[in-house]
């Protein structure tokens, strides 16, 4: 048996012989015409393009072929601005009335991209298939229908076709297993719901221009106004000079407000000498009562703070002089912000680095495609009610609590934009000590866990792909060559040019993981 060839490859009056087509004689109002009366006894396959500008020829001339090898059912096309099918029927538009027409009684329903077409299907009772525009083709001005179409099919809202073979194949299914492609109207969760969790996504996921604020400037203190409390939640294990850095360093803040320090120790017996009750800058020292590890020990931390402003540092970074004021600078004057960091000096072996984004405001979007490690758990000024009462503390579920900071971003992003100050106010130092140097299992087991919990990675081919490309060098690192190359599969296909994927390819070859992760570090880069 021999592949049938695309249509979408063919001219729009031949078929797949490369014989021409002759239109009917009869009139073309007439044949085109919407059969609402039920007079022709086939079975009626509705397809609509929708009515953007941009012609969708792949989908047409998939449905004209259908038409021409099924002449035992009746295939109408609204071609929009396409050239208008030859074998099948075709209208260019048809009002509201029409469409709602066609689709109550078609035996199935094909649709574009488009939420209100999706919504008016599912509507009517129908499960579509539906065909994404594609922007590399010509059919739309952005990828948004692929997005918001892949999002359905995998949540089963609709059945999406990216090829020939899988339209014919959807379409056989549905004329052959009827009960398959219905839906209890009724019992649908309704045309409203559908389109707001389509705006939702779009929203969330299109590249969408923010307006990237100034920081605002430092302004006086009105009189009488203290300036906030701000309690900063350090976890510690077995650092004590470095944790006695980190405390010095936050003492030193060019902040005239109470500056709390809860250093919460992980697996860890307190050690009590550090702490102190006097002045503006106290330090409080608790275990953790949580579940062992970060993402416990920084709740620990976060519950018992009674103070609106919770900062995070890590035992084995600290702070500059301006960092703090700067900070709150933004919170007093944006009440709506929740959320703000800064850039970093990355010190690893004698080397230093500065990071800084750019940027003053990251979406959820722009985290999805990138880590963006600037934005270090160190610099993190956090209203406490956000966490408390809004997207949740930190991730307690993730294995070995390693990217919790990354989630954690991930969740705040999604309520609204984080703000960000473009100047490097925290060094973060990288060292061979590091708590997940070598843990290479733990590292893969949690970002599986992170794709997984957030399916808009599949979305984002470059997010999708930098994880992916992390979990296969995690997997060629601890010597699983069998999944290190599987997930570098995974990569290439999701973003042929992502490097991590041929580091990770390297490693399974012979080349020392060590010696690459050193490499990078010593250029403030991580994998």
């Amino acid at each position: 048996m021999t592949d049938t060839p695309d249509p979408s490859t063919r001219s729009g009056d031949a078929d797949r012989s490369g014989q021409k087509h002759t239109a009917e004689p009869a009139d073309e109002a007439n044949r085109a015409c919407v059969d609402t009366e039920g007079t022709d006894p086939r079975p009626l396959v509705l397809v609509t393009v929708g009515t953007d500008h941009h012609p969708f020829t792949r989908l047409v001339n998939w449905a004209d072929a259908y038409a021409a090898d099924h002449p035992d059912v009746r295939v109408l096309v609204q071609h929009g601005a396409s050239a208008a099918p030859v074998s099948a029927e075709g209208e260019a538009f048809l009002d509201g009335a029409r469409l709602h027409a066609a689709m109550a009684t078609a035996a199935a329903v094909v649709t574009h991209g488009g939420p209100a077409t999706v919504t008016e299907a599912r509507r009517l009772g129908h499960l579509p298939i539906t065909v994404a525009r594609d922007p590399e083709l010509g059919e739309h001005v952005d990828d948004h229908q692929i997005r918001f179409v892949a999002r359905l099919d995998a949540s089963e809202r609709v059945l999406s076709c990216a090829s020939h073979q899988q339209f014919t194949a959807a379409l056989d299914k549905a004329l052959d297993h009827p009960g398959e492609f219905r839906l209890d109207a009724e019992a649908e969760d309704g045309a409203d719901a559908v389109a707001r969790e389509a705006g939702r996504l779009i929203d969330l996921l299109a590249p969408q221009p923010v307006a990237d604020r100034p920081i605002p400037p430092p302004a006086p203190l009105p009189f009488g106004e203290r300036w906030p409390d701000v309690t900063v939640v350090i976890p510690t294990r077995d650092r004590p000079e470095l944790l006695r850095r980190t405390l010095r360093s936050i003492a030193a803040q060019e902040y005239q407000g109470t500056i709390t320090s809860l250093v919460v120790y992980d697996n860890d017996r307190p050690d009590h000498s550090v702490a102190h009750d006097t002045g503006d800058r106290p330090v409080r020292v608790m275990g953790n009562t949580l579940s062992p590890g970060l993402a416990g020990a920084r709740n620990t931390g976060i519950l018992a703070a009674t103070s609106e402003l919770v900062a995070f540092c890590d035992d084995d970074d600290t702070w500059l002089p301006a960092k703090l004021r700067a900070q709150v600078e933004v919170m007093r004057a944006e009440p709506e912000t929740e959320m703000v960091c800064c850039g970093i000096h990355v010190a690893y072996d004698r080397t230093e680095v500065r990071r800084v984004l750019k940027r003053t405001s990251v979406t959820f979007a722009d985290l999805l495609r990138s880590r963006l490690t600037e934005l270090h758990p160190s610099t993190f000024l956090i209203r406490r009610s956000a966490l408390v009462d809004g997207c949740g503390p930190v991730s307690e579920e993730i294995p070995g609590s390693y990217g919790e900071d990354y989630e954690l971003l991930l969740r705040m992003a999604r309520r609204a934009p984080i703000r960000n100050i473009p100047e490097a106010e925290v060094r973060v130092l990288w060292h061979r000590q590091s708590y997940f140097t070598g843990r290479w299992q733990t590292i893969s087991t949690a970002l599986r866990w992170l794709l997984d919990s957030y399916p808009e990675f599949r979305l984002i081919p470059r997010g999708h792909a930098r994880v992916a490309g992390q979990i296969a060098f995690a997997e060629a690192a601890a010597g699983r060559r069998r999944a290190a190359l599987e997930w570098s599969i995974t990569t290439i296909r999701a973003r042929p040019t992502e490097a991590r994927a041929y580091l990770a390819l390297a490693v399974t070859c012979g080349l020392p993981a060590g010696l690459v992760t050193r490499t990078l570090h010593r250029r403030g880069r991580g994998i």
